[in-house]
């Protein structure tokens, strides 16, 4: 089975919003927040860094959003902002806009109720690791039924460590709605302390731990409330069906969209007369301040042509930081 949420961001329709950078309740070895978001207040939207609400509207208006992923962080330890951006995200896009919450403390009745009144559609549960296999009668069974009563879709969404059948027994019960089990990953954050508990990525992945993976299929694979997301599935769909989203969104009429997502472009420092000179349709080009875009295949042509002397042909993401993927000079 696969959630609403999960299909959006299966199709790149889901823009990530990172909250907090803090989780005091633990430090779980395989988190994998990179310095840059590890005990912050920031808050990003996608790799865009907010500094008002606006930025949070422009950026899932910038992908077209369908819906939206609340993480961190522990989301519920800044409980007022978290409900704020979900109010405001609902308040913009209307009840469609789904919403999800990744969370590592069960919380409560109060914040569930909190959560659920900002317009919270699902809320995805991280039990700790030192507790999977004793939760029925502890506070992570109760919470599943409290958020149910509260409006909220309870669902678990766990690393791939190992299997557990409490997980299904849950799911069988009708605590939990789904269990999103992710492919265990290293990443530059959790890197050093995944290898001193003994981890090691599997044979031609870059960021796959080996050996856990076919376990948890066998035990767990066969329920059909269960999904298991791989992190190819996450970088070849979730992040290029994103790229590719915001890519269509953003692009101007000369710019290339590839299949990655990028988009490629010429630019040239010919004076911007030039083009004007030779006629060029202003829909082939853009002129910036020290600088002219340009149809990629249109500067090749005027540079072979002798029209212009030298320029580049540009590949970037279109995200908000634009970061360059490839330049190759022409001449």
């Amino acid at each position: 089975m696969i959630s609403k949420g999960c299909e959006q961001c299966a199709m790149g329709g889901k823009m990530v919003l990172f909250v907090y950078g803090y989780c005091d309740q633990r430090d779980c070895f395989y988190c994998p927040l990179g310095e840059n978001r590890k005990n912050v207040t920031d808050v990003y939207a996608n790799e865009r860094k907010v500094e008002s609400d606006a930025d949070v509207i422009e950026e899932a208006k910038r992908m077209d959003a369908l819906g939206s992923s609340i993480t961190g962080g522990e989301p519920q330890e800044a409980l007022d902002k978290t409900c704020r951006y979900i109010s405001l995200l609902k308040d913009e896009f209307g009840e469609d806009h789904h919403i999800h919450l990744y969370t590592g403390i069960t919380g409560g009745r109060e914040n569930m109720r909190r959560l659920a009144e900002a317009g919270l559609d699902e809320i995805r549960f991280h039990p700790p690791l030192e507790l999977w296999g004793d939760m029925h009668g502890t506070e992570w069974e109760d919470i599943l039924y409290i958020a149910r009563e509260e409006g909220l879709t309870p669902a678990f969404e766990i690393p791939g460590i190992r299997a557990e059948q409490e997980f299904l027994d849950f799911l069988d019960e009708g605590a939990a709605e789904f269990c999103n089990i992710n492919e265990f990953e290293m990443s530059d954050g959790n890197y050093r302390r995944m290898q001193e508990k003994g981890y090691e990525l599997q044979d031609g992945h870059m960021s796959a731990v080996d050996g856990s993976k076919e376990a948890i299929l066998d035990e767990m694979g066969d329920h059909e409330r269960v999904y298991f997301c791989t992190s190819v599935f996450k970088d070849a769909a979730q992040h290029r069906n994103r790229l590719k989203r915001m890519a269509r969104n953003l692009r101007r009429p000369f710019d290339e969209v590839t299949d990655d997502g990028t988009l490629v472009y010429g630019k040239t420092y010919t004076p911007a007369e030039r083009f004007i000179e030779l006629g060029v349709p202003d829909e082939f080009y853009s002129i910036k301040s020290n600088h002219v875009e340009v149809a990629w295949w249109l500067l090749e042509e005027m540079i072979e042509d002798g029209d212009v002397d030298d320029g580049e042909i540009v590949e970037q993401y279109p995200t908000y930081d634009g970061t360059v993927v490839e330049r190759t000079p022409l001449a």
